[in-house]
């Protein structure tokens, strides 16, 4: 800055196969990252290596010396620096003419300037310190002062050293999530059974995200995994570790409003959206023809959000699940289909549909299986104006709530890829069902919008409904949903689907009374 005198900082980088490996400034700044010095004379080695003289290792140029020289070049050292070297150096002086010194037993000496050998480990400069220090101070602030920000910075760090195949992510995280188990407020939680902050919560999920990128890691070797797997039980069987939900306590808290309605309700606005290019960028190697970067990654979604997962027990674990395959969907509808993608969704549809125990769109499948309600509208939205079959097939397979069902088919036990569907004697404690029989009512709606004049699916979508859905509220809600569609303005009545409204008006009359005190009650039709 102008306003502030200039000072001239002495900075030291050491660098070993292309990696900086150490560094030291005198500016006294204490941070994770390198301060401005330490960036500034690496960008002035990148910039102009010519102006930046190679030495070879200290070792070597003291080798070519005589005795002469060398009594000189220790002579003047110690002259220039005497006041810092000179009680080192008369200490390593008496230790050298001593014969049975513990120096004179090691061949040879130390030199910092020649760099690790070939087969040691190389890895960029991390002060584990500062790391320790800067997480702990944030910490301890209780997410005041912007600390969550500053910790999301750290996690952003975390990504972009493990996009970049830096050894150092692993490390820098292992150091991040000590600080967490090693925070106070974990035992005081603990002891009085109360439940994390919304903000910390988020923090522990985050930690968890990055821990789950770095152990499936590919490039990662086979005994890095088994030491992080390692690690990671010894923190899990720790007293004061979280768990997933975060319910300590006997307490609930309160759902309203906690979850958003639809897939679609990430963004703000049965147009403002910021809008993104995808490209197909090629693989290096094809598995197919045709295959590149954004198909894998549009596959390996699908195939995420259509795997079979039981529900979690605990509050914050069930909004997680929600949450997190919201997320994933509005990811997915920002990318355009082509016919590439359209193939790669009709691949996936038909793999779902006949999976096993693997698909949560099998022919069977456990009472507390996640749903498939969102999942299911976005691929019928999708598959619609390609495949209307398969569509309707995908939807209606996964229309099915068996977590409200009396009874459930137990399943072919004749074949094995099929899972058995147990059905306690329980209740479970679906903490988001409401939230849950709201996607299952907008799955049925859309299959109504779209199945206007066609008596067949209409018959068959209004079967689904009255088999799988059982709150009367939202029974009403989709005969409200029938007879708007089918008395549009610019088109003639649908006779069809005012026989829907007609027959899901009837039931939910029908619901409403047999959820009433037993009495006798009559239907009249006006």
């Amino acid at each position: 800055m102008q306003s502030e005198p200039e000072t001239v900082c002495n900075v030291a980088i050491s660098f070993d196969r292309c990696k900086i490996t150490s560094v030291t400034c005198s500016c006294g700044n204490k941070d994770i990252f390198y301060c401005a010095h330490v960036v500034a004379l690496s960008l002035y080695r990148i910039r102009k290596p010519d102006q930046v003289k190679l030495h070879l290792p200290i070792s070597e140029t003291l080798f070519q010396m005589n005795r002469d020289q060398l009594q000189k070049f220790v002579q003047y050292l110690i002259t220039v620096h005497h006041t810092e070297v000179l009680p080192t150096a008369q200490k390593l002086a008496d230790e050298i003419l001593s014969q049975n010194s513990e120096i004179n037993q090691v061949h040879g000496a130390p030199d910092p300037t020649a760099g690790a050998s070939i087969d040691d480990e190389n890895c960029w400069h991390l002060d584990e310190e500062q790391v320790q220090e800067q997480v702990k101070l944030f910490l301890s602030q209780g997410g005041y002062h912007g600390s969550g920000k500053q910790l999301n910075l750290l996690f952003a760090k975390v990504r972009e050293m493990l996009k970049m195949r830096d050894s150092n992510g692993a490390r820098m995280l292992t150091l991040i999530t000590e600080q967490f188990m090693a925070d106070p407020r974990l035992s005081l939680w603990r002891q009085q059974g109360t439940t994390m902050t919304d903000k910390y919560r988020q923090l522990w999920d985050e930690l968890g995200a990055l821990w789950m990128c770095i152990v499936l890691n590919p490039h990662c070797k086979l005994e890095q995994k088994v030491s992080w797997l390692t690690q990671l039980k010894k923190w899990n069987g720790v007293d004061v570790c979280p768990w997933e939900d975060g319910n300590h306590g006997n307490e609930l808290p309160n759902l309203t409003n906690a979850l958003p309605q639809g897939a679609n309700a990430n963004q703000e606005h049965l147009g403002q959206c910021k809008s993104l290019e995808y490209q197909h960028l090629p693989t290096h190697k094809f598995l197919e023809e045709g295959e590149s970067y954004l198909t894998l990654a549009v596959e390996v979604a699908l195939i995420g959000l259509g795997q079979q997962r039981i529900m979690p027990d605990g509050l914050y674990a069930q909004e997680k699940v929600c949450r997190n395959e919201e997320q994933l969907i509005s990811k997915l509808q920002e990318i355009e289909l082509d016919d590439t993608l359209v193939k790669i969704f009709r691949k996936q549809a038909v793999f779902l549909l006949e999976g096993g125990p693997y698909s949560g769109l099998g022919e069977v499948i456990h009472r507390e299986s996640v749903p498939m309600h969102t999942f299911a509208k976005y691929l019928f939205t999708s598959l619609l104006p390609h495949d209307a079959e398969l569509a309707y097939k995908t939807a209606l397979r996964a229309m099915r709530l068996l977590v409200l069902e009396s009874t459930a088919p137990s399943g072919d036990l004749s074949r094995p890829h099929h899972i058995a569907s147990v059905v306690p004697n329980r209740y479970p404690r679906w903490f988001t069902l409401s939230h849950i029989e709201s996607q299952q009512c907008e799955l049925a709606s859309t299959m109504l919008t779209a199945a206007k004049g066609d008596v067949q699916r209409l018959e068959t979508v209004l079967e689904s409904i009255q088999k799988n859905i059982h709150s009367s509220s939202h029974i009403f809600k989709l005969g409200q949903d029938a007879f708007k569609i089918a008395t549009l303005m610019d088109s003639l009545p649908d006779i069809t689907l005012l026989k829907v409204s007609l027959e899901l008006g009837l039931q939910t009359m029908l619901t409403a009374a047999l959820s009433l005190p037993s009495k006798s009650y009559t239907l009249q039709a006006v």
